[in-house]
């Protein structure tokens, strides 16, 4: 048995003793299904990551990447390393494998936010094909501290081009999280919100930042 397969094993073991039919079979979430699905929650996934695996390892994960089995792919974000990473095409090919919201939301948390040259990937790949490559983009944008003021108007064009409930809601994130890092950011925002125009995208932004800006 390989190195990557027994610690795989050992992985899914672990989130067998977890797994819960009920939370399994009334998940939900955009996007493709999963070809096994425990229902682990994803406290646990993360929790049982960190007791098993101590370090991120790139090549382990892409490994698991590749299993149709939804606690070994978000492991696998967890543990992959973008430190390791030479080109943007290293990066692409994580976005590429995002084929639904969940692990979108999870690269955003655990990978895509943690990426030291955010600012490059973000510009590089925020026009992706794949729906759940952009909003895993925009999700971890919303994370990072250091907000480009243009990455709202990227955001914003994202969004009213795709229409989607999901960009539309990242893309708020995005600008809130902006607007309430500090009075400059906020009155910026505040400004640029009176300039929108009437699109569902627009309006969409200007309703939810109306209670969500503090």
């Amino acid at each position: 048995m390989s190195s990557h397969t027994s610690r795989m094993v050992a992985l899914l073991g672990a989130f067998r003793r977890e797994r819960n039919g009920l939370v399994a079979d009334t998940m939900h979430y955009d996007g493709t299904r999963y070809g096994l699905n425990y229902g682990v929650s994803l406290v646990t996934v993360r929790q049982k990551v960190r007791a098993l695996e101590a370090e991120r390892d790139e090549e382990f994960a892409r490994f698991l990447m590749t299993q149709q089995v939804r606690c070994l792919q978000l492991a696998a974000l967890h543990l992959a390393d973008p430190a390791t990473w030479q080109t943007m095409d290293d990066a692409r090919r994580w976005l590429d494998a995002l084929n639904n919201s969940e692990l979108a939301e999870e690269a955003a948390y655990a990978l895509l936010s943690h990426v030291t040259d955010f600012a490059a990937l973000f510009e590089q790949l925020i026009s992706h094909p794949s729906l759940y490559a952009r909003y895993a983009l925009l999700r971890a944008a919303a994370r990072r501290s250091d907000v480009d003021w243009l990455w709202l108007d990227r955001a914003l064009k994202v969004a009213c081009h795709a229409e989607h409930r999901l960009l539309n809601q990242a893309s708020v994130a995005l600008w809130a999280h902006y607007a309430n890092s500090g009075p400059s950011q906020k009155e910026a925002v505040l400004d640029r919100l009176s300039s929108l125009g009437t699109t569902p995208t627009e309006l969409y932004l200007k309703e939810e930042l109306a209670w969500q800006i503090l």
